[in-house]
């Protein structure tokens, strides 16, 4: 891949903020929201990551500079950015999944059997989930691991945009003095910083698709925050 991103260090021009989602896992695949479950890779998701790491590294061949990654502190997001090459990490709570509350560990249709309707994350949050959803309980993954899963309250769309904008505060400094910066982390809240950064409403993040262990550019253009590149 062509080298189009040429600021760094000493650079008089802002630094890019890249967007990392980590690899495949057993929910990814079987369709399980997957917030603060500690669900690890499996061995497609290790491929992936592996994989992922070239593409950024044709991107950014001069890497970034230390103090500048920083991971989702969840096992998958913490062996994607291992795996891709960016071990020397800083772990930011906030760059955590969405907190889907009772819907954690359920899929999709089994949410929508509860409350008699089709449900979608985005438009009603896990707020409108009943209490008697929630609950702790073990899982075991098809290799036959066990994750412990805690379904809780969870988190509306606001809340985790208030997160998201607690991490562009974070990095927005080092872009403005000329760095790039990496954050590994989770489909939604990924998606969810993308819509802060461009100073949207998050509830729009439901129309960036970004794929596992794919990477996506933001930056500025003529002073106003963009997105680059998307899902690469």
């Amino acid at each position: 891949m062509t080298d189009y991103l040429t600021s760094g260090e000493g650079a008089s021009k802002p630094g890019y903020l890249v967007l990392l989602r980590h690899g495949q896992t057993a929910w990814s695949v079987s369709g399980q929201y997957t917030g603060r479950t500690d669900v690890p890779l499996n061995e497609e998701g290790r491929r992936q990551a592996l994989e992922g790491g070239k593409r950024l590294r044709g991107a950014f061949p001069d890497g970034f500079g230390r103090g500048h990654i920083f991971s989702s502190p969840l096992r998958r997001a913490r062996e994607t950015a291992q795996l891709a090459g960016y071990s020397d990490f800083e772990t930011l709570d906030d760059l955590m999944e969405w907190d889907y509350g009772p819907a954690e560990g359920r899929r999709r249709e089994e949410v929508g059997a509860v409350l008699g309707h089709d449900w979608c994350v985005w438009d009603e949050g896990p707020e409108v989930l009943p209490a008697r959803m929630q609950g702790d309980w073990v899982c075991t993954l098809p290799d036959s691991g066990k994750v412990d899963v805690h379904s809780g309250a969870g988190e509306t769309v606001d809340e985790a945009a208030a997160r998201a904008r607690r991490v562009i505060g974070k990095v927005t400094p080092l872009m403005l003095a000329g760095h790039n910066v990496l954050l590994v982390a989770h489909a939604h809240i990924l998606r969810i910083v993308t819509t802060q950064w461009l100073r949207a409403d998050p509830h729009s993040g439901r129309f960036l698709r970004l794929d596992t262990a794919h990477h996506s550019v933001l930056g500025y253009y003529k002073d106003d925050p963009v997105i680059i590149h998307w899902n690469i």
